[in-house]
């Protein structure tokens, strides 16, 4: 491993996921890019994959413990300082089917020995903590669903069923991170500065700060490239994610970011194909019955289509499907996080659950739909009516 290297992946973050939903992995094409080798939704989706995919979404770390617990000795913080009031403040959740019956009126939520029985019956969503006799976490890891899971908030705020691939909007992975006694003072500023919902994939790589919106990890299945970028097939990304983000031990190598990480046993590629599966299976949750005017929406279609559907194209939303890229000054966004990448412009979004995950646009500066709509409107020169604005938002709740 090279020195860089081995400081992108144990120097200092080392976020549970983010810009990207884990998908298997893809070998780097003669030219530098990532070759398209996905396979087809015929051959993974047997139900013994997704069931083993769904254990590794919610539970495998991918040895990631040693950046956790042996670099950035979080284990140490949450035992001693983080209770279950913290922990849901800073986004964490807890998963209420594993919970004992009224275990939540018996306990203590500002005592952090009540965090350590938590994770020690596997309840917090997203974290793998191994607990000795006397309550001591000895190990901490993380996994996708840390950032691609949330609950339905059944029991409590932030208490419930999960939902996986739902992105948690809640989520400081950034404040969690820095809780980190091992970081200076200078990085631990950059991760309190990210805010919920938003994760860097690329600060421990190049140093700078530009942090993404987390995004959906649910109706992936027929979507060619899951990242903001487009840099690669949704494999790519699980590897890029796993490896240089995670901690995890495994296999990853991209010549034109200068990365090629590999380790023995590799914990990562193994379980890809199983892991691409389960969240090929995960399909987009429809709006909520009442959440939009039908009348409206359907009025708003037919804005759709004369005004963004030369951009949001196909049933998948999005003009890349045939490898287009976008300018930034295209569409008005801010450039900075594309001069980053590989591809130094940004694909079409797919369209899918918009109802459920505000903010929107990569660095999440549209707060709302409303407010999506009316960027586009002034960076495309659209010059849409104030009821056509509305009956578009009212068609965007709808997908």
């Amino acid at each position: 491993m090279s020195a860089r290297t081995s400081l992108a992946v144990a120097g200092t973050l080392a976020g549970a996921a983010t810009l990207l939903a884990l998908n298997g992995c893809a070998p780097i094409a003669s030219d530098g890019g990532v070759a398209a080798t996905e396979p087809t939704q015929e051959t993974e989706m047997s139900p013994a994959l997704i069931a083993e995919g769904q254990r590794v979404f919610r539970f495998d770390t991918f040895g990631d413990e040693q950046l956790w617990t042996d670099k950035l000795r979080l284990h140490e913080v949450v035992e001693k300082n983080v209770d279950p009031t913290t922990a849901l403040a800073v986004g964490l959740k807890v998963d209420s089917a594993v919970l004992p019956p009224g275990i939540l009126e018996k306990v203590d939520l500002k005592s952090p020995a009540t965090t350590v029985a938590l994770l020690k019956m596997n309840a917090v969503v997203g974290l793998q903590a191994s607990v000795d006799a006397n309550n001591h976490i000895t190990r901490l890891g993380v996994t996708c669903a840390l950032c691609h899971s949330t609950v339905d908030d059944s029991v409590m705020p932030g208490i419930g069923r999960r939902l996986d691939g739902w992105p948690n909007r809640d989520l400081d992975v950034g404040k969690i991170i820095a809780l980190s006694p091992a970081l200076p003072a200078d990085k631990k500023a950059v991760y309190n500065g990210w805010g919920p919902g938003k994760y860097d994939p690329r600060y421990n790589i190049d140093g700078k700060n530009t942090p993404l919106v987390l995004p959906p990890a649910y109706g992936l299945a027929h979507v060619k490239n899951e990242t903001y970028t487009a840099e690669g097939p949704i494999s790519y990304w699980n590897a890029y994610v796993a490896v240089t983000q995670m901690g995890g031990q495994g296999n990853f190598a991209d010549p034109r970011l200068g990365l090629d990480v590999t380790h023995s046993p590799d914990l990562v590629t193994p379980k890809l194909a199983a892991l691409r599966a389960y969240q090929h299976s995960l399909p987009t949750p429809r709006p909520p019955a009442g959440s939009f005017d039908t009348a409206a929406a359907s009025r708003g279609r037919v804005v759709f289509d004369r005004s963004c559907s030369s951009c949001h194209v196909g049933g998948n939303g999005t003009d890349n499907d045939a490898g287009k890229l976008h300018a930034p000054a295209d569409t008005g966004m801010d450039g900075a996080y594309a001069a980053r990448t590989t591809n130094k412009a940004y694909r079409t979004t797919p369209l899918r659950g918009l109802w459920q995950h505000p903010p929107y646009f990569h660095d999440g500066s549209a707060a709302t739909l409303d407010d999506v709509v009316a960027h586009y409107d002034q960076a495309r020169r659209l010059q849409l009516a104030a009821e056509q604005k509305r009956d578009l938002v009212e068609y965007l709740k709808s997908l």
